[in-house]
């Protein structure tokens, strides 16, 4: 299988994160997986102030933390998606939470009311019956999936991921 990507994108606590892990759930035994978020507020706290790597970090170093079961880059440099991919070796599909203006197929996520400024980076909008589609123009372009149907949104991920390498 090529290298494919689709993007998630919605305002906080939408879902998206939610809808990211049971997406990965129900495709982990089939593909093997990526998944990037986007921190746009810089919140994200990986390493624990005084610990070796921290104390690394502060340095202003690239720093790998690595261990038999896993490896940690902690860059204090912000890298391209396209260095991202090159970073994260071989996988099938790549889950990328946010990063509204990638170039990637995109899944909006939304609960309760719709926000239009997403209508045009989205492919898709995924949605509950907390919205009434009757009070919004939605463009023609977009395919309208049911949030709590993972398998249907599955399969439009398989038909619509990019083709990253």
């Amino acid at each position: 299988m090529n290298s494919l990507a689709i993007a998630f994108s919605g305002p906080s606590n939408s879902g998206k994160t939610t809808l990211i892990v049971k997406v990965a759930n129900a495709l982990k035994d089939k593909y093997s997986l990526a998944i990037v978020k986007h921190d746009p507020s810089d919140k994200a706290i990986f390493d624990k102030e005084g610990k070796d790597s921290w104390k690394f970090s502060q340095t202003g170093a690239e720093v790998v933390v690595t261990s038999p079961t896993r490896t940690t880059l902690l860059s204090q440099k912000e890298k391209s998606i396209d260095e991202i991919i090159k970073l994260l070796g071989d996988f099938d599909i790549l889950l990328v939470e946010g990063l509204k203006t990638l170039p990637l197929p995109r899944l909006s996520v939304f609960r309760n009311k719709l926000d239009e400024s997403y209508f045009p980076v989205s492919n898709a909008l995924a949605i509950d019956d907390s919205i009434d589609l009757n009070n919004y123009d939605i463009p023609k372009h977009l395919d309208i999936l049911d949030l709590n149907d993972t398998n249907a949104i599955v399969e439009w991920i398989l038909k619509n991921a990019k083709k990253v390498r």
